[in-house]
């Protein structure tokens, strides 16, 4: 995890520069440079370093003598750059997965290189021999990306919004900062005058032969036979590479535990993993929540059984309400369940950063929205809706789930996993027929659950304990975070204001007064910028007025809550 960014076509003063670039330092808390492109008027690069791999020459913007016209900011893993400096023949300088993209760029340019990465990034390459910018971002949006480009040139391109937001630049048209899109890359000229012009942006399909579709599209190329025991055989030997493949780190490796399926199938495979490639140290387990909650106590039993070295942080909902408008800073977002959630992963974090030297932290991001494991899929009319709407769910992921697991982790300096948005694990279960992917018996991610079953991998009462969101389950089902958060909220917010809340906020109007106060912080930090948001998180094909899976109507709490 690291924070990059770079302005391009810029007159900013150096000073408003550092300073907006600065915005973004907990993305990298070991080392930072700032530096300005030789001889090449009006470019410049800000990095934050996070030390994972190559603690010698891992600062960037990273340079080598081969291409010393190439300039390159990168905040992700390449997991297959050693298959990749193999494979053509390349000769490293350095042990930095991210070098392999300077090879790449040279030698086949910048489409064939996007689709080469086996890994998630986002990255800003500067070609000063071709006067060329290019910037792109991996294919679920795990490594987040922002840009700024207006109609008179300037481009400026960082990790976190907020690093672009106060950018001073005197322009002819108004400042409109977007996320990048994941799974796209895009090509820009630099002018003789520092001024840049998009002209190419495309969609790129990471890691396969297949055309540059997005990867949803291109799974009919994979293997055929559905035997169900074969199928359950490739989703676990795909699950385990998954993990295998991110263990590439020279920090300690820890997990985030909830105690649910897709959290504990992580842990468990993690701790199997490091044993057999005989780490040094423990795996590190944390989980989160209330002493009467659900979630700590799964999470227990999962350690127990695992042998993880295992930490609880106690949760209350007073310290929780404390972080909420320091949670949405770091957000930037207003979306309703992607706040309650962050929450308590925001203050697991505080305590891993400043408790423990784990560094590099897994989590079972991904899992709800590949295998169907919202429990509103059980309400999904056909298997082919149920299908479509796994794919809507993956391509907004940078909007919620994966923003959420990203902001909370980097707000504290620490780096994500997250195993099952590995490529090729998800373009396998899409390829599988739908109706192999839908609920079955009454149990959402039935076909995950059936492929783990019998291997005492994890307790067979987590593999199928029911799905409870984590903002719901760091507290009872006697009185949920979200209440919790609603009660407080009640005298914040007044009537009045509710009543006119679709005036005062006629993008995305709040719902609530829990939703109003967010939206409220939201525009304290970030006027002007609701577009960021394009909806509401909400369950479907049911009757939600709330996010929460509690509050639907099919949901069943466990018999001992």
């Amino acid at each position: 995890m690291c924070g990059i960014w770079a302005l391009f076509g810029s007159d900013e003063c150096l000073s408003v520069q550092c300073t907006n670039a600065m915005k973004i330092a907990h993305r990298g808390p070991d080392a930072f440079r700032f530096e300005n492109v030789n001889d090449f008027t009006n470019c410049c690069f800000g990095f934050h370093r996070l030390a994972i791999v190559d603690q010698l020459y891992g600062m960037q913007p990273l340079r080598i003598k081969k291409f010393p016209y190439l300039w390159l900011c990168y905040n992700g893993e390449i997991y297959n750059h050693l298959t990749l400096k193999k494979q053509f023949d390349f000769e490293h300088q350095t042990r930095m997965d991210g070098e392999v993209l300077l090879h790449l760029y040279s030698q086949f340019g910048a489409q064939k290189m996007a689709s080469l990465l086996d890994g998630v990034f986002a990255f800003i390459l500067l070609d000063t021999a071709n006067r060329k910018v290019c910037i792109g971002r991996d294919t679920y949006g795990v490594r987040p990306l922002f840009k700024l480009l207006t109609d008179d040139g300037f481009l400026a391109v960082c990790s976190e919004a907020k690093g672009l937001t106060q950018l001073s630049h005197t322009m002819s048209s108004p400042v409109n900062v977007e996320a990048f899109l994941p799974g796209h890359f895009e090509v820009f000229d630099l002018k003789p005058n520092g001024k840049v012009q998009s002209i190419q942006m495309e969609a790129f399909h990471c890691c396969t032969k297949e055309p540059a579709h997005a990867i949803y599209d291109s799974v009919e190329r994979l293997p055929t036979s559905f035997d169900e025991e074969t199928v359950k055989s490739n989703i676990r030997a795909l699950f385990e590479n998954a993990v295998r493949k991110r263990l590439m780190a020279h920090r300690r490796i820890g997990c985030l535990l909830s105690g649910g399926l897709d959290s504990s199938l992580v842990a468990a495979t993690l701790v199997k993993l490091a044993k057999e490639d005989k780490l040094q140290y423990p795996i590190q387990t944390f989980s989160i929540g209330s002493e009467d909650s659900p979630d700590v106590r799964a999470a227990r039993k999962v350690a127990a059984h695992i042998g993880s070295e295992h930490h609880e942080v106690n949760f209350s909902a007073e310290e929780g309400i404390q972080a909420v408008e320091e949670v949405i800073y770091h957000l930037e977002t207003y979306d309703i369940t992607t706040i309650r959630a962050s929450v308590g992963m925001y203050i697991v974090s505080k305590y891993i950063r400043q408790k423990t030297d784990s560094v590099v932290i897994f989590s079972g991001e991904g899992s709800d929205e590949l295998t169907q494991g919202y429990i509103y899929f059980h309400k999904a009319p056909s298997a082919r809706v149920a299908s479509e709407d796994s794919i809507r769910l993956l391509k907004e992921l940078y909007l919620f789930d994966v923003l959420r697991a990203d902001r909370t982790t980097a707000a504290h300096g620490l780096e994500l996993r997250v195993p099952f948005l590995d490529h090729r694990l998800t373009a396998y279960f899409l390829s599988l027929p739908e109706e192999m992917r839908i609920p079955k018996n009454g149990v959402e991610k039935h076909l995950l659950r059936d492929s783990f079953k019998g291997l005492d991998l994890i307790p067979e009462e987590i593999l199928w304990r029911r799905k409870e969101a984590f903002s719901d389950g760091i507290m009872s089902s006697k009185k949920s975070w979200y209440t919790c958060l609603q009660e407080h909220l009640e005298s914040v917010v007044n009537d009045d204001e509710m009543m006119k809340a679709h005036v005062t906020f006629p993008h995305n109007p709040p719902p609530s007064k829990e939703a109003y106060y967010y939206r409220q912080v939201f525009e304290k930090h970030f006027p002007g910028r609701a577009q960021w948001l394009s909806h509401f998180w909400m369950p479907r094909w049911i009757n939600a007025t709330d996010p929460s899976a509690r509050t639907l109507s099919i949901y069943k709490p466990e018999k001992d809550q």
